[in-house]
């Protein structure tokens, strides 16, 4: 299998005493193909002005990483079934819960897309049913999680029954 790498890089600035808790959580993520993302801690974990609003909590990536991990399967499984996505718009939600053991964790991902079919082979229903249930199992980051993933999708432009 091949490695996927990413470098997390994280500066105290030199009036932060760390040790008092008061220093930034800010930081930065790079990943091999030159993209660099701006991280931090969640604003829900600590509070301002420790984080970064703009930046990407390590709890949004998760719910990002499954939700894109779902298209990208669902759309190749579209186009092989000979179906035409002209647009695919999810929005993903994670809801963290405490485990039995004291442990905070993503219980659940709920994926909700937005698929737009066209071309003259549109799906029913059914089919788009089976197109995400094939994604989910496919999706190496769903494979990779405890959290209980559902997927509330809506479409436009399906075969008429």
């Amino acid at each position: 299998m091949s490695p996927y790498t990413a470098a997390v890089r994280w500066r105290r600035k030199p009036e932060e005493r760390f040790v008092d808790g008061r220093y930034g959580r800010g930081h930065e993520w790079a990943f091999d193909g030159g993209a660099t993302v701006i991280a931090s801690a969640s604003p829900h974990v600590v509070p301002l002005p420790f984080t970064v609003p703009a930046g990407i909590d390590p709890e949004e990536a998760l719910v990002a990483s499954l939700s894109s991990c779902h298209m990208l399967f669902f759309l190749d499984f579209a186009r092989r079934d000979g179906f035409v996505v002209d647009s695919y718009d999810d929005h993903a939600e994670g809801l963290m819960a405490t485990g039995l053991d004291g442990r905070e964790w993503m219980e659940r991902v709920t994926l909700r897309p937005r698929v737009v079919f066209s071309g003259e082979k549109r799906p029913r229903r059914a089919e788009v049913e089976a197109l995400h249930h094939r994604a989910h199992e496919a999706c190496y980051i769903a494979n990779s999680v405890k959290s209980e993933v559902t997927v509330e999708g809506s479409e436009e432009g399906l075969a008429e029954r």
